[in-house]
């Protein structure tokens, strides 16, 4: 086993399988960004692969970066991807309207959040990690401008 002067290891880590699962479980923001950093002690061809991967595709900026300082840390020439302040994931608008349209008219904001939760953790899990304590004012903007459910 190789030490370098950076503090990681040139070699595959032993639980390489699970760490690869973990970075791209994209339910799961925080999985993710401790996939990366374990990920970031070890330096080889397939970890570079896995954070490259993340630096330029994760839809939490706080992974993406966290990647990125992985990368730099390994001496790879990479830039620092920029913050996108559109859709994280492609139609979120459109789910989040179709969510509150399939609940009753009187449901609260309680109920929309959790069916988010249930149906569409994807979503839910992306935005609060990108949003962080701004989530729930960012969510509940969205809830409160998404047109309600109108009889038939």
């Amino acid at each position: 086993m190789k030490l370098t002067q950076h503090n990681y290891k040139e070699e595959v880590p032993p639980n390489y399988d699970e760490l690869k699962k973990a970075a791209n479980r994209m339910a799961n923001w925080k999985e993710r960004l401790a996939a990366v950093e374990e990920l970031g002690n070890w330096k080889t061809e397939h970890t570079i692969s896995i954070l490259l991967n993340r630096m330029k595709n994760d839809p939490v900026y706080r992974v993406q970066e966290a990647a990125y300082g992985m990368l730099r840390n390994f001496g790879e020439n990479v830039e620092m991807p920029e913050r996108n302040e559109h859709e994280l994931i492609k139609d979120t608008h459109k789910v989040l309207v179709r969510i509150k349209k399939s609940l009753p008219a009187d449901h609260t904001y309680e109920d929309f959040k959790e069916k988010l939760q249930k149906m569409r953790s994807d979503i839910y899990d992306t935005y609060k990690g990108d949003k962080g304590e701004d989530f729930e004012a960012w969510l509940q903007a969205q809830w409160k401008a998404a047109p309600v459910r109108t009889r038939r």
